[in-house]
């Protein structure tokens, strides 16, 4: 071989190895759960008296949710007079009206609610959190992004859990009302109940570390203080400010028989503008507190799962070295007449991919009674995950070389049925080069399909199959949807500071 064949094999080999490492380590939070599945979190007797909480409620032009969300959270049960509403609205277009309008129509029946408005957006969510927590008068913080319903017994279920006075935070399970609108949108609540279940539930149980998600949660109000409070260095403040408080010695629960319905993304450039924003946070916070998490006395359990955790997304980087070497690597091997050699590849995908599906398997059959008709769904998990791999790696670069970036938020239109409609609608998500590059890919390994056909090196093409429909799907349905309908309006953008 020459020294650029065997430079190919090596780097192949190198990638394909740490990507089956974090495959077996799926199989591991498989175990995690498995093993303390019957160590439910229990609450304790209801708090007597009752504490105030104050839910807040951070907005950014959120028009088409934002009525339906107060609306929702006022039906909330709990003492009036000790709950109490914000309404942190950042917004900058009809969004302002429609927030203010039912804030003074709810404070007029009695509600204890206020509409706080920010002009200057310094910190963003993160920001708008903070400054509500100036004037808050609860001793405990619940969090609802726009696109949730939480349902009316959410307090009154989870703070029960705050008995224990060492517990810093409680987070629900999320709902998905819309899960069955398209492909997209069933393969997201696949994913969301994976993070939930079989991440949450198993490192929680197991004595691990697991974060807040930004929604749906309660916070003890001294916890957020004494873990430094509210900070906007990343993308992902939910994120880093868990491993802070967790480190300062306060407990978390997740608590997966409450749910708290939500919309999921109907469009594809909405979903990859939320995966960016999650992966690109998640490797700043890893910059941030993973060297204090390694240093601290944690048991060494509790600092490993904390490295799988925030090193994760360093894993989208190698797949797209993988998908550019998959080729070369495969030619080289067969003109040498290594064909044996081919089958190496087999039990290293096998860990790298069949993790994925006995990960998401376990997770519906623990939830879903019809979970065998769901596993149809795996496939395309599967290829949709790999598709994201040049959005994330985006992601991963832009965190790691500190770079600012123009950050959409997720846009929510109300679709809560199958008849609901998203296209003409604003905040339309707008696409640059990135789709064009997915359907590169999704090409190349078109022509890898055929290469593989061609000369009966047919124990690859599964895989082979997993990355072209994954990067032809990503890539096809961001152009389609960017110009369905008529004359969208593009979402408005905010700059976020990386650190």
């Amino acid at each position: 071989m020459t020294f650029a064949e065997t430079l190919t094999l090596a780097a192949y080999f190198f990638v394909l190895i740490i990507l089956a490492v974090y495959g077996w380590h799926r199989y591991y939070l498989v175990y995690v759960y498995m093993r303390n599945r019957d160590r439910q979190p229990r609450a304790g007797a209801q708090l007597s008296p009752l504490p105030p909480v104050t839910i807040q409620l951070p907005l950014y032009n959120e028009m088409y949710v934002a009525d339906r969300l107060i609306e929702s959270v006022s039906r909330i049960d709990y003492p009036r007079d000790l709950l109490e509403i914000q309404v942190l609205d950042d917004s900058t277009d009809e969004t302002r009206k429609i927030a203010e309008q039912a804030v003074r129509r709810l404070a007029a029946d009695g509600v204890d609610i206020v509409y706080l408005h920010r002009t200057d957006r310094t910190g963003y969510k993160a920001g708008a959190l903070e400054a509500g927590l100036k004037v808050a008068k609860g001793q405990f913080v619940a969090i609802f992004d726009a696109d949730f319903l939480p349902t009316e017994d959410f307090l009154l279920k989870l703070m029960p859990h705050f008995a224990d006075p060492q517990v810093g935070m409680v987070q629900a399970r999320w709902g998905h009302i819309n899960q069955d609108y398209s492909l997209l949108t069933k393969i997201q609540s696949i994913l969301l109940d994976g993070h939930f279940i079989l991440e949450h539930g198993g490192r929680n149980r197991a004595g691990c570390f697991f974060n807040f998600n930004g929604t749906a949660g309660i916070w003890r109000r001294e916890v957020i203080a004494d873990a430094g409070g509210w900070q906007h260095d990343t993308l992902t403040e939910d994120l880093d400010l868990s491993y802070r408080a967790q480190l300062r010695g306060w407990r978390f629960v997740f608590v997966p028989d409450v749910i708290a319905p939500a919309e999921v993304p109907v469009e594809m450039n909405a979903f990859k503008s939320q995966q960016h924003r999650w992966a690109k946070g998640s490797i700043q916070t890893c910059r941030k507190v993973l060297p204090a998490i390694l240093a601290s006395d944690q048991p060494l359990a509790v600092k490993a799962e904390a490295f799988f955790h925030l090193t994760a997304n360093f894993n989208y980087p190698l797949m797209v070295i993988l998908s550019i070497l998959m080729f070369p690597s495969m030619v080289i091997r067969y003109n040498m007449g290594w064909y044996e050699m081919l089958l190496i590849d087999v039990p290293l995908f096998f860990a790298a991919t069949f993790s994925v599906c006995n990960f998401y398997m376990v997770c519906q059959r623990e939830i879903h009674k019809d979970w065998k008709t769901r596993l149809k769904y795996l496939p395309f998990l599967m290829s949709i995950g790999i598709g994201l791999c040049i959005n994330n790696t985006k992601a991963v670069f832009e965190a790691m070389f500190n770079k600012q970036s123009e950050f959409a938020r997720t846009p929510k239109y109300r679709i809560e049925g199958d008849s609901d409609e998203w296209v003409g609608k604003k905040y339309r998500q707008s696409v640059a080069v990135q789709p064009i590059i997915e359907l590169a890919l999704g090409l190349y390994f078109t022509a890898t399909v055929f290469y593989a056909l061609a000369n009966g090196i047919y124990g690859t093409l599964p895989f082979l199959v997993l990355f072209q429909i994954g990067f032809l799907y990503t890539g096809l349905v961001s152009i389609v949807q960017q110009y369905a309908g008529d004359d969208p309006v593009v979402l408005s953008t905010q700059v976020a500071s990386g650190k």
